[in-house]
C-alpha cells in the first residue's frame, strides 16, 4: 500500500525544504515550466493549461506511488523549481526518475544537485529501490553535470518521448559507496 506523499518527502537539505506540488501552484510552475530557457532541452515551454495538467499528474503519482515530484523552496519560502520520483518508460521497462527544473535566477548554485540528492537518498533509502535514473538530452550540460554528482554514469542512449536521449543510472550499491 502506497503512503502519502506528506510520508515520503525527501529530507530537507541544508538549504533547501519539499513540499507536495497543489493547484495552487500554478503560478510558479506555469513560470517555471513556461520558460523557455528551462524547457530549452523539452519539446517547448508549456502553456499555463499543461502546466495544471502537470500539477495533476504529480498528485496522481502522490496518490499511486506516495511519492511524484515536490516543490522545492529555499528555507525561507523562495521558490526554487520542482524534483522529485516519477515512474518514466525507457524502452520496454518502466524505470525509477530523479527528475528536476530549476527557475533560471537559481541556477548555477548547486540547488539541482543538493535537491536530487535529497530525492535520490529517498529512493535507496525508504523507497527501497535498488536503481534509479535521470534522462537527459545529450546536449543537456548541466543536467547531465547533475546526474554525474550524484554518481550516475551514462548506461544508455534512448529514443524518449520522440527525442534522443541519454539514460544516466546508479545502484544502490554505488549511490551509497559514492555519494556526490
Amino acid at each position: 500500500m502506497a503512503r502519502y506523499a506528506r510520508d515520503m518527502l525527501p529530507e530537507p537539505t541544508q538549504r533547501l525544504r519539499f513540499r507536495e506540488m497543489a493547484e495552487e501552484d500554478i503560478d510558479v510552475m506555469a513560470g517555471l515550466l513556461g520558460d523557455p530557457t528551462v524547457m530549452q532541452f523539452y519539446p517547448g515551454p508549456k502553456s499555463r493549461e499543461e502546466a495544471m495538467k502537470w500539477i495533476a499528474w504529480t498528485r496522481a503519482n502522490y496518490a499511486e506511488h506516495g511519492y511524484g515530484l515536490w516543490i522545492v523552496e529555499t528555507h525561507d519560502g523562495e521558490f526554487v523549481g520542482d524534483c522529485g520520483l516519477t515512474w518514466q518508460p525507457v524502452g520496454n521497462t518502466r524505470k525509477l526518475e530523479i527528475g528536476y527544473h530549476t527557475v533560471p535566477a537559481q541556477q548555477g548554485r548547486g540547488y539541482a544537485t543538493e535537491a536530487a540528492q535529497a530525492c535520490l537518498e529517498l529512493a535507496m533509502g525508504p523507497i527501497g529501490e535498488a536503481h534509479a535514473v535521470a534522462i537527459i538530452n545529450p546536449e543537456n550540460m548541466p543536467s547531465r553535470r547533475v546526474a554525474e554528482k550524484l554518481g550516475m554514469r551514462a548506461e544508455q542512449e534512448a529514443n524518449y518521448d520522440g527525442r534522443p536521449a541519454v539514460v544516466y543510472g546508479v545502484r544502490a550499491s554505488t549511490a551509497a559507496a559514492d555519494p556526490a
